[in-house]
C-alpha cells in the first residue's frame, strides 16, 4: 500500500512503487507465535511465516542468526547484534533474501540497482545465487571494497560521478528498461529486515528488548524493526514496541532534522558512507516508526563515530564507521535518559570494518604510528 495516499495494490503486483510516486509498503500483517518459528532451519526463513506470500523455493545464502554479544559501552551493558556475519557482511542480506526471491518465484531475468556500497554487494550476491543478471550503480566515491565484492559476484558496477543522490536518480532514469530492485524502495526488501525484530524476540527468550540502538541512512532497519516489532505487538507476543533510538552522521542527517523539527543541517562528507543519504525515499515513514515507539535520534561528530570505530575494535569487534555511528550514539542517548539504568540495550552493527578498509586503514594506522 502507498501510506501517503492510501492506494492499495494487489501483491501480485510486481510495482515497486505507487502511481504517485510515493514508496510502497505491505499492508499491515498479525504476525506470528514462538510455534511458527521454523526452528529447523538455520537462516532468517525460519520466519518464513510471517512474510505475505509463500515462496516455496527462497534464494538463501544462510542469512540471519546473526550473533548477540554482550559488552559494557563504558557504564552501560548493551548487546551487540553482529550482522557482518550476514553472507556479504551487512544486515543487507536480509532484504536481499526476501526481494530476489520473491523476482526470481516472478522470472525477472534482469535488475537494475543503486546503492553506496553494501545493498549493491548484498543484491549482486542473491542475483548471482538466482541466476539474475545485475547492474549496480554505485557512488564514485564508494569503497573500493564494495565495488570489488559486487563485480566479484559477476555484476556490471558503474560508478557514478556525484554523491549517493546522483546515483539514485541516474539509476530512476533506466528504470524504465530494467527491472528496480531498489533496496531502499521494494517492499519486500523491508519484509526482510523485519526479521531482524523476529530474531531478536527469540535472542531474548521470546520477549523484546527494552531499546534498539541502530544508525539510519535510508532507515530500512528503523522501518523493519517498526514492522517486526508493531506484528509482534498485534499477535500478543510483546507487550509494547522497543524504543527505537537512532543515529545518523552529523555531516548528514536529514532524519535527525526532521524528527526534531529544524532545518537540515549543510551536507559534508562523512567516514560513515552509508548513511550518507540526503533525500531518504522513506523519510516521514522513519520518522513516524521513531515517534511510534517512543524513540529519539541523535546527531554524532565525525571524531565521535572515529572514536567510537577504535573503542568497538578495543572490544574485539571490527564494525565499519557507519555501524560505528550507532555505538557512539549510546553516550547520547544515556546521557539524555533515553537509556536507562537496568534496561535491556540492543546495539545493531550492521557491516563489517572490512567493508571499508580505506577508511580503516586512516583510522588505525594513524593511532598505531603515534604509538
Amino acid at each position: 500500500m502507498d501510506e501517503r495516499s492510501g492506494a492499495r495494490y494487489p501483491l501480485t503486483d510486481p510495482r515497486w512503487r505507487g502511481d504517485d510516486g510515493a514508496p510502497l509498503t505491505v499492508s499491515a500483517l498479525p504476525g506470528i507465535t514462538r510455534e511458527d518459528v521454523d526452528t529447523g532451519t538455520r537462516s532468517l526463513w525460519r520466519y518464513r511465516a510471517a512474510l505475505p506470500l509463500d515462496i516455496p523455493a527462497p534464494v538463501s545464502l544462510g542469512e540471519g542468526l546473526t550473533p548477540l554479544v554482550e559488552k559494557a559501552w563504558g557504564e552501560v551493558p548493551v548487546l551487540f547484534k553482529l550482522e557482518w556475519f550476514s553472507p556479504t557482511g551487512s544486515f543487507k542480506d536480509r532484504g536481499s533474501s526476501v526481494m530476489i526471491s520473491l523476482l526470481a518465484q516472478r522470472g525477472v531475468p534482469e535488475v537494475i540497482e543503486d546503492s553506496s556500497g553494501n545493498g549493491g554487494a548484498s543484491v549482486a550476491a542473491y542475483c548471482a545465487a538466482a541466476g539474475i543478471r545485475a547492474t549496480i550503480l554505485a557512488p564514485e566515491s564508494t569503497s573500493p571494497a564494495k565495488v570489488l565484492q559486487a563485480r566479484a559476484y559477476g555484476a556490471r558496477v558503474e560508478l557514478v560521478p556525484g554523491d549517493r543522490d546522483a546515483t539514485a536518480a541516474e539509476t530512476l532514469r533506466r528504470s524504465a528498461r530494467t527491472y528496480y530492485a531498489g533496496h531502499n524502495w521494494h517492499p519486500f526488501f523491508l519484509q526482510g529486515t523485519k526479521t531482524l525484530a523476529y530474531e531478536l524476540w527469540e535472542d531474548l527468550g521470546f520477549t523484546a528488548p527494552d531499546n534498539v540502538v541502530t544508525v539510519a541512512g535510508a532507515g530500512s532497519t528503523v522501518l523493519g524493526c517498526d514492522l517486526g516489532f508493531s506484528e509482534l505487538l498485534a499477535s500478543g507476543q510483546i507487550r509494547r514496541r522497543p524504543r527505537l533510538l537512532v543515529a545518523q552522521p552529523a555531516h548528514c542527517a536529514p532524519i535527525h532534522a526532521a524528527f526534531h523539527g529544524e532545518p537540515a543541517a549543510p551536507f559534508a562528507p562523512t567516514i560513515a558512507e552509508g548513511a550518507a543519504i540526503r533525500a531518504p525515499v522513506r523519510l516521514p515513514e522513519v520518522v513516524r516508526a521513531v515517534r511510534r515507539s517512543d524513540g529519539d535520534m541523535a546527531a554524532v561528530p565525525e571524531d565521535d563515530i572515529a572514536t567510537a570505530a577504535r573503542r568497538l575494535a578495543a572490544l574485539g569487534l571490527y564494525a565499519e564507521p557507519t555501524s560505528a555511528t550507532a555505538a557512539a550514539a549510546i553516550d547520547v542517548f544515556r546521557a539524555r535518559g533515553a537509556i536507562r539504568p537496568g534496561e535491556t540495550t540492543v546495539v545493531l552493527l550492521t557491516g563489517s570494518g572490512l567493508k571499508a578498509a580505506t577508511t580503516m586503514s586512516t583510522l588505525f594506522t594513524d593511532r598505531n604510528d603515534a604509538s
